[in-house]
């Protein structure tokens, strides 16, 4: 899913670079709100994690690959897209400047289709699901459902970069992706349920539940 250098004309580049500055911005402001001495490990943990599975890549025709995201994991279980936009620019500059992984000019796209989309997607169709099909299941769908989007997404931008054509890009990006898809949701929702029951302090929504759960003893409450 990686998009080198020289396949996006560098005016479309400046585009998708605008796009991630913006979103940068409002997740340093979220991450300097939200983030604290236990939030912050947590952080690295998953970016260590997400850079090893985006580094077993599969090639695609046309001169792109495929490979698991971790988007969605990241933003349900921060119920945030801005720490996935954090996390993705981070491991996908590492990747581009010292491994070859994806391109510089090309970095605002790639955040783009993995982080913004994938992290997007991702949490609020999980939001959007969870009650009607449970949490388990959410997460799964979430997850698969991001990883299909962001690949569809770089079918796009290689199409309106004239790279190749938008028919068998979406067919061999969407193709790839569906079966990678189904990987990515059984790691995802692995991942998840572990971390809920080893450190469910750990997760945005239980944390969202204790601060709102009224203390018990109402002089804690007169205090």
């Amino acid at each position: 899913m990686h998009i080198p250098d020289g396949f996006i004309p560098l005016w479309q580049c400046a585009i998708y670079y605008v796009i991630l500055i913006i979103a940068l911005y409002f997740s340093i402001n979220w991450a300097r709100k939200n983030l604290d001495e236990k939030l912050v490990p947590l952080m690295a943990v998953l970016a260590a994690g997400i850079f090893a599975i985006m580094s077993m890549n599969v090639p695609i025709p046309f001169g792109t690959s495929g490979h698991m995201v971790g988007g969605a994991m990241v933003a349900i279980i921060f119920c945030a897209p801005e720490a996935a936009v954090i996390i993705f620019t981070l491991v996908l500059l590492v990747q581009g400047l010292f491994f070859g992984d994806g391109g510089i000019t090309a970095l605002g796209a790639n955040v783009i289709n993995m982080g913004i989309i994938g992290g997007f997607v991702g949490l609020y169709t999980f939001k959007a699901l969870r009650k009607p099909i449970g949490k388990i299941p959410s997460i799964a769908v979430a997850s698969w459902l991001a990883i299909f989007l962001a690949a569809e997404a770089v079918a796009v931008e290689m199409w309106l970069a004239g790279t190749f054509p938008l028919g068998a890009g979406l067919f061999f990006m969407g193709l790839y992706h569906a079966f990678i898809g189904i990987i990515e949701a059984i790691l995802t929702v692995v991942v998840i349920v572990a971390l809920e029951s080893v450190r469910p302090d750990l997760l945005a929504w239980n944390r969202k539940k204790k601060i709102q759960t009224p203390p018990d003893d109402p002089k804690e409450v007169a205090a």
